[in-house]
């Protein structure tokens, strides 16, 4: 795994875009305060600009670096979910532009992945996590289910949780700095 995390790091740092599993499903990502890097995941999966992606960060500290304020209500939440759970919060700060969502927010989601984790730990900034999918077409739920046009158009492919099991996105929720809660995706 020591490899893996290393190549992917240096991946990141200059710019490029990594193919990784996730806490939930593979991803597509990259540094999350990047703009350029950014536009690569929008142009690689032919999507919108204005189609918000998620960002993964390694615990709450982390979270409290580029969100202006959490609601209390988010920690709870994390602590009783059972399934990994996405938070879009108002107001992200220190992040791509073009990461921000019209309404000025980010979802963000801590992971509890150990490949995850170690990563961002070491990279010191969020990691973009998108699906591993061209827009409009299924979201792979292994490796092998992983478009060539996706694997050809990233800069690396983790060789690192491959032959792992299945696994679905994750819950979304939005939170408003007013107490308001919404259900995106169970």
């Amino acid at each position: 795994m020591k490899t893996e995390i290393e190549n992917a790091l240096a991946t990141l740092k200059r710019g490029g875009l990594i193919l990784y599993p996730t806490d939930t499903v593979w991803g597509i990502g990259c540094d999350a305060t990047n703009a350029d890097a950014v536009d690569k995941i929008y142009a690689l999966k032919k999507r919108a600009e204005n189609k918000a992606m998620i960002c993964l960060v390694h615990d709450f500290k982390m979270l409290n670096q580029f969100v202006e304020e959490i609601p209390e209500v988010a920690y709870d939440i994390l602590k009783y979910a059972v399934k990994p759970t996405s938070i879009i919060y108002d107001d992200p700060i220190r992040v791509a532009t073009n990461l921000i969502a019209e309404d000025n927010s980010l979802a963000f989601r801590v992971s509890k992945d150990d490949f995850c984790k170690t990563l961002i730990r070491k990279f010191r900034k969020p990691i973009v996590s998108t699906s591993a999918n061209l827009s409009g077409k299924a979201t792979p739920r292994s490796f092998a289910e992983i478009s060539e046009e996706i694997k050809s158009g990233v800069d690396y492919v983790v060789n690192h949780g491959r032959k792992g099991k299945s696994s679905n996105p994750s819950a979304i929720i939005k939170l408003k700095l007013n107490g308001s809660v919404t259900v995106i995706r169970e």
